[in-house]
C-alpha cells in the first residue's frame, strides 16, 4: 500500500563499477523517501573501457545479469515510475547503443546517459536533501561522488551551486596506474602511487577552475569508495549501513587507512571483513582520492553518506509525469 501523497519508484545508477537499484516511496513535498529494497552489484561495466574505447562483451552481460533481477524486483515490489540512469562508463563507449538496447529490452525504459553535471545535481539532492535544519553541518556543503570511472564535485546550500565532474574514479585510477602485465599491482610501486596521486591533483585542479571546493564548510562524501574507508575506520565485522550513514571520518584516520590500503596486499584486504569483494582491488586507488580531496581544501573531517545519487533519481522520478499523462 502506497501512503497518501507518495509515489513508488525504482531509481537504477548504473556506474563504471557498480549497479545499483532502490526502490522506495517518495514524497517530493515533504522530501520523504521511505526505502522498501536497495541493493548493488558489482558488474565491472567500464573494464578497460579507458584503454578500447568499448564496452566489453563480458562487461555487458554481467550488466543484463543484474538487470534482469532488479527487472523481477521492480515488478514484484509494484514501482510505477522507473528511471535508469547511467554514468561514466557508457558516456565513454563506441557501443553505448548495445547497452542501451539491451537495458530496453529487459526493464522497458530507455537508459538516460547522463551528463557529469546532471549526475552531480543528483547526487547533491540525495546527499543533502535529509540534512537540512541540521545546526552542526554548516553550509555550504561539498558534496563529491567518487566513482569508478569519475568523480563529482558540488557545492551549494538549499541547491547546486556549481558543479563539476573529473576523469578520476576508482576503476580508472587503478587501470590507468596500477595495472602490469593484466594485473593489479600487490602491492603498487610508490613510482605507481605517485603517478597516481599527481593524476589525481591535476584533476583537482581542473575541478577547481569551476567549483570553489575551498568554500565548503562540510565536506560530505558519497559511494563505496568512502563507505568503505568509513567501514574501515569503524573497524565493523560486517558492512552496516546504519552505522555507517551519516558517520565522521577524520582526515588523519583516512590518511591512516590510505596508507594501509597501498601497501597491503589482495589478500590482506580482501580478509577485511566489512569490504565488497569487487572492491579489493580499487579501493586503494578510491580512498586516494578522498584523501586528496581532504588535504587540498583542508576538510578535518568528511560526513559519509549512503544517500546519494540513488535518491536524487528517485526524487526526480517521483517529480515526473505518470506514465502515460
Amino acid at each position: 500500500m502506497v501512503p497518501e501523497g507518495f509515489s513508488r519508484v525504482a531509481a537504477v545508477d548504473c556506474g563504471t563499477n557498480s549497479i545499483r537499484l532502490l526502490v522506495a516511496d517518495v514524497a517530493p513535498a515533504t522530501g520523504e523517501l521511505l526505502e522498501l529494497d536497495r541493493r548493488m552489484t558489482i558488474v565491472r561495466l567500464g573494464q578497460d573501457v579507458d584503454r578500447t574505447g568499448r564496452l566489453a562483451p563480458e562487461a555487458l552481460e554481467r550488466t543484463f545479469a543484474a538487470c534482469r533481477e532488479y527487472a523481477e524486483v521492480i515488478r514484484e515490489l509494484g514501482a510505477t515510475r522507473v528511471r535508469f540512469v547511467a554514468t561514466s562508463a557508457s558516456r565513454d563507449a563506441e557501443n553505448r547503443d548495445d547497452f542501451a538496447r539491451g537495458v530496453r529490452d529487459i526493464l522497458g525504459v530507455e537508459p538516460e546517459v547522463i551528463s557529469g553535471e546532471q549526475e552531480a545535481e543528483f547526487s547533491f539532492t540525495g546527499a543533502t536533501t535529509e540534512l537540512k535544519g541540521r545546526a552542526d553541518l554548516a553550509r555550504p556543503y561539498l558534496v563529491v561522488d567518487i566513482g569508478g570511472g569519475s568523480t563529482e564535485f558540488v557545492v551549494g546550500e538549499e541547491h547546486v551551486g556549481t558543479a563539476r565532474s573529473v576523469d578520476i574514479g576508482c576503476v580508472r585510477m587503478t587501470e590507468r596506474h596500477l595495472l602490469r602485465d593484466g594485473k593489479v599491482s600487490d602491492p603498487p610501486t610508490e613510482e605507481e602511487i605517485a603517478a597516481m596521486r599527481a593524476d589525481i591533483e591535476a584533476a583537482l585542479d581542473l575541478a577547481e577552475e569551476t567549483v570553489p571546493l575551498r568554500e565548503a564548510r562540510t565536506l560530505v562524501g558519497l559511494a563505496g569508495s568512502v563507505t568503505t574507508v568509513s567501514a574501515i575506520a569503524q573497524e565493523l565485522p560486517e558492512y552496516d549501513s546504519a552505522r555507517i550513514h551519516h558517520s565522521r571520518v577524520s582526515r588523519e584516520r583516512v590518511r591512516e587507512i590510505t596508507e594501509w590500503l597501498l601497501r597491503s596486499t589482495h589478500a590482506e584486504r580482501a580478509a577485511i571483513p566489512s569490504m565488497h569483494p569487487g572492491r579489493v582491488d580499487v579501493i586503494g586507488a578510491g580512498a586516494l582520492v578522498l584523501l586528496a580531496i581532504m588535504e587540498r581544501i583542508g576538510a578535518d573531517e568528511v560526513v559519509v553518506s549512503e544517500h546519494d545519487i540513488l535518491d536524487g533519481i528517485a526524487f526526480s522520478a517521483a517529480d515526473a509525469p505518470a506514465p502515460g499523462k
